[in-house]
Order: structure tokens, then sequence, then C-alpha cells
């Protein structure tokens, strides 16, 4: 298997483990139909940053740079409350639930990542 390849199912992996924890820490976000949903909800959400992220970054850049970064997870939020949206399978409650999420979900995508990428870089 390509290297390339390999990470990026490394990181859809994470970033479906970092989407799973925060269901069970946070009240207000839940995912129906068990390991197969959580699976789409996070290739969804990786997709959706990946295409829209940098184009809602580049457009508030200035609040970014006013915020010291914090503005990024506003941004998060929003991504994640459009792939509840756009998905039937994701349950969000409203924007403070998204917000928890969203910084849950990049402390531990930061961490498992960290944690990873010296092993995958290995092989």
């Amino acid at each position: 298997m390509p290297v390339m390849l390999r990470w990026i199912l490394i990181k859809w992996l994470i970033l479906a483990a970092a989407i799973g924890l925060t269901e069970v820490i946070l009240p207000g976000i839940d995912i129906t139909g068990g390991f197969g949903s959580l699976l789409i909800v996070s290739a969804v959400f990786g997709v959706i940053n990946a295409v829209l992220g940098p184009i809602a970054r580049l457009l508030t850049f200035p609040l970014i740079i006013l915020t010291l970064g914090l503005f990024s997870i506003v941004i998060n939020a929003l991504l994640f409350l459009l792939t509840d949206w756009l998905l039937d399978r994701l349950d969000v409650d409203g924007f403070l639930p998204a917000l928890g999420g969203a910084v849950i979900i990049s402390i531990v995508v930061l961490i498992l990542e960290f944690i990873v990428q010296p092993i995958a870089a290995r092989d």
C-alpha cells in the first residue's frame, strides 16, 4: 500500500476515534448506526473540513489573527454543524455542543497524530 494512502486511512481512523470519543463525552452529540455511521460521519467531516475549511479560514483571516487563532475553533464548530445538517446519522444539539465538540476533536486528533505519526513513518 502506498505511503500516502496509508497515511490518509490512518488520519481517517484517528478522526473517527476523535468523533467517537466526543460523542461519548458530550451529551449534545449523538451518532446513530454504530461504527459504520461513525466512519461515514468522519469521512464527510474530513472532506468538508478539507474543502471548505481553508476557504472559511481565508475569508476570516483577520478575525483569526485578531483572536490569536481562537476563531478557528468557531470555524470548526460551524463545519461540524454543516456535517450535522448534511447527515441524518449525526445529531448536534446546537452551537455550544458543536463548539465543545470542535475543541475535543481538535485536541484528540492532535494527540493521536502525535502518537501515531512516528509509528506510521517507521514502516
